[in-house]
């Protein structure tokens, strides 16, 4: 459901009046004689972008893993493992089930005695709580930005944004396939989808690696704020 904009204009002509000039309804688009950052690895391959990709982890403290669809599952419990196990929270995201993880995260991992908790809105703030206390929180990328390290997550009613932070350790799912040069093509993704008329997330989180900050004395420290560890897996999808 699309929403409505209300008292825009109104709004707009109250800047316009403070700046000291009549407002504009009409903005043509600049041309810019150059565009540099069209040019970052541009044409590289799904696989020399999983590379960069793999480089830059080194740099932002982050885990990187690459594996296949039917390893997937063995390749996220060794993930969990390093991090010391349950509890563990997750989206309830059907392409879990699609990339086979349903039978592990639902079935398996219970089994054995760690707690596995699905967000589900109609709990409420009971899944804040529950990602407050896991130990892992388990997400998917809708689009990562080979050059930075930098993964895209949108939020919704089945997948709450606390995930990716509240718990201790970060594993994040990405596909091949959704692997994009930086942020300018990302940026390219969603405007089409908005464009198309496409439901985009209210809220679109972009991550990279572990929480860190430099703010004290330019020194820096992982894990101040959010995860202190987190792991990519990048699942062969292309």
């Amino acid at each position: 459901m699309q929403g409505t904009i209300q008292n825009r204009e109104a709004f707009l002509n109250k800047i316009a009046n403070r700046l000291g000039r009549e407002s504009k309804s009409n903005v043509t688009r600049p041309h810019w004689a150059y565009n540099p950052q069209e040019d970052v690895l541009k044409g590289a391959s799904s696989d020399e972008l999983v590379e960069v990709l793999k480089k830059q982890c080194s740099k932002i403290h982050t885990d990187f893993n690459l594996t296949t669809q039917a390893e997937l599952s063995a390749a996220v419990m060794n993930v969990i493992e390093s991090f010391g196990g349950g509890p563990i929270v997750t989206w309830k995201d059907e392409r879990f089930k699609q990339f086979g993880l349903g039978t592990l995260l639902k079935e398996e991992l219970p089994q054995g005695n760690v707690d596995v908790f699905e967000w589900d809105f109609t709990l409420g703030s009971e899944n804040i709580k529950k990602a407050d206390l896991a130990n892992v929180g388990i997400t998917i990328s809708e689009m990562t930005l080979a050059e930075s390290g930098t993964v895209v997550l949108f939020s919704g009613k089945d997948r709450g944004r606390t995930i990716s932070f509240l718990p201790e350790n970060s594993i994040v799912i990405i596909p091949k396939s959704t692997i994009v040069p930086s942020m300018t093509q990302a940026a390219k993704i969603l405007r089409e989808k908005v464009k198309n008329g496409e439901q985009v997330a209210s809220c679109i989180n972009y991550i990279t690696g572990p929480s860190n900050s430099a703010d004290i004395e330019m020194n820096l420290v992982v894990g101040v704020h959010g995860p202190v560890k987190a792991a990519y897996i990048v699942v062969e999808d292309c």
